[in-house]
């Protein structure tokens, strides 16, 4: 019997993914194990191997489609004897499809997709029926979004009712649109400002558009979420580096090549055991309890073409500054080319941003959720001092940890900086 070959779901959280790419065109023979498409997440490029085998008879959703949720048919396979009618009698079948093609862990970072220039407009609330859900292709709703028309004022001609592009092509040119319906009454605004087809006339400046990436816009959403619903306050703190930076030079010398520590190694030691020191701090917030974690793991920032991207140090308090370091240099080497696997980027107990080697003096950071802090690092430079009654020069970093109220208290997010600052000022606390 046909199978049909559904959106997987690359990730817990993923609810819909854009297929970037058909690696392999209608009737052509599949092979279990052949790589068939490429799906673009929110953070990585992922392929899709073919479960089944058979020949590629009907490519549902084209390449270059955003927003195809999980779970929904993008083509069918026929079997040894079917022909192209029993791909029509598998769409209008409410049979439960077969379970969807699985991706190879492999992945590249997605490119940002082609200038263009989109156009948002109001959501309506869908009038009330048996189902909450409006059963709409990918390029259906494309159209209608664009098209400005209330997606629950058209009739679907396709297989149980699915609204299709010719439905959506019907309703323009009979003029239904959002303003024109009840339903725009309660429709919620997506933007606070201008389109970007707005914003184009209105500024009269040489410009070209770039469509927003799936990881910016996640970047966007989550950022946005964390200021609005994460009681944010900060707490900074000077620590004197000379001590530190001597450590570093005679470990990296003796090393002779073997590897190199930098600052941020010694920085994600410090931030992982004063955690183990005030456990307090190693926890995130949820209103049925406060998880309290029992390892420390740093997720650090890494900027990408993309976005950017927090590879996780795992157990850091337990490793040494040579292990940290070889494993960060090959997780941000991996994040930059996308190769990252989503459970070595996805989770972490504590965030750190180091814009030092910008020059950035002190800066405070978002809170990643459901973290309940992230530790923002500035450059260390040569200030003067006071050190045994007399002004000295000495170098020295400002760190801003940004704390999530509900989860850690004032003096706990202190208690938490005093010890960081014990650990950077005092290195060879780190080599223990």
């Amino acid at each position: 019997m046909p199978v049909k070959i559904l959106m997987p779901a690359l990730s817990p959280t993923m609810t819909e993914g854009k297929l970037a790419k058909w690696l392999k065109n209608e009737g052509d023979d599949i092979v279990s194990g052949d790589v068939i498409a490429e799906i673009e997440t929110d953070k990585a490029t992922m392929e899709v191997e073919a479960v089944d085998e058979g020949v590629l008879a009907k490519i549902i959703i084209s390449e270059g489609t955003e927003n195809v949720p999980v779970n929904d048919v993008i083509a069918v396979l026929l079997e040894d004897g079917e022909d192209d009618s029993a791909v029509d009698a598998a769409l209008a079948s409410n049979d439960q499809p077969a379970p969807a093609a699985p991706a190879k862990e492999e992945k590249k970072m997605e490119a940002p997709a082609p200038a263009a220039t989109p156009a948002p407009v109001p959501v309506a609330t869908p009038p009330a029926t048996s189902s909450s859900r409006i059963i709409a292709s990918p390029l259906a709703k494309r159209l209608a979004k664009n098209g400005n028309i209330d997606l629950g004022t058209i009739q679907g001609s396709g297989p149980r009712g699915r609204i299709v592009k010719a439905d959506v092509e019907k309703a323009l040119a009979g003029g239904t649109s959002l303003t024109t319906t009840a339903a725009a009454t309660t429709a919620m605004p997506t933007t606070s400002g201008p389109n970007a087809a707005q914003l184009a006339e209105m500024l009269d400046i040489p410009h070209h558009l770039e469509e927003n990436s799936g990881m910016r816009k996640t970047i966007a959403s989550r950022l946005l979420e964390s200021k609005q619903t994460v009681p944010h306050y900060y707490l900074s703190v000077d620590c004197q580096l000379d001590k530190l930076l001597a450590a570093r030079k005679e470990i990296n010398e003796a090393a002779d090549g073997l590897f190199k520590l930098s600052v941020n190694d010694f920085i994600i030691k410090a931030s992982a055991m004063a955690l183990k020191k005030v456990p307090t701090a190693n926890v995130s917030w949820t209103d049925q309890a406060m998880v309290i974690y029992d390892r420390a793991d740093i997720s650090v920032a890494v900027a990408t073409p993309g976005g950017l991207i927090t590879p996780i140090v795992k157990d850091a308090d337990n490793k040494s500054l040579k292990v940290i370091s070889e494993e960060v240099k090959d997780l941000a080497v991996r994040a930059r080319d996308g190769k990252l696997k989503p459970e070595e980027y996805q989770g972490g107990t504590f965030s750190l941003s180091n814009l030092g080697m910008f020059g950035i003096k002190q800066f405070s950071a978002i809170i990643n959720p459901p973290q309940a802090c992230i530790l923002a690092v500035g450059a260390g430079e040569q200030r003067p001092v006071v050190i045994d009654g007399e002004v000295k020069p000495a170098t020295v970093m400002t760190c801003t940890a940004s704390f999530d109220h509900r989860a850690i208290d004032g003096a706990v997010g202190a208690e938490f900086l005093s010890a960081f600052k014990s650990f950077i000022e005092s290195p060879l606390s780190l080599l223990a």
